[in-house]
């Protein structure tokens, strides 16, 4: 899976404040990513982080 730093991704699960959306903010073998609706920061593993990963909303400014 290609994600690289500042990538919007839609996860599988949305995060208890009800937003699905997240930005990324580190890769490497862990994420890190940004809650988009409450900016809740979270890492997460690579493994677990492309599992729950949906698909990838914005790459860099453009629509996918």
């Amino acid at each position: 899976m290609n994600i690289n730093v500042g990538d919007v991704v839609q996860m599988k699960k949305s995060h208890p404040c009800g937003c699905n959306t997240f930005t990324v903010r580190r890769v490497g073998m862990d994420f890190k990513i940004c809650c988009n609706g409450c900016g809740h920061e979270v890492m997460l593993p690579r493994k677990a982080a492309e599992k729950n990963i949906k698909k990838i909303i914005t790459s860099n400014g453009e629509n996918k």
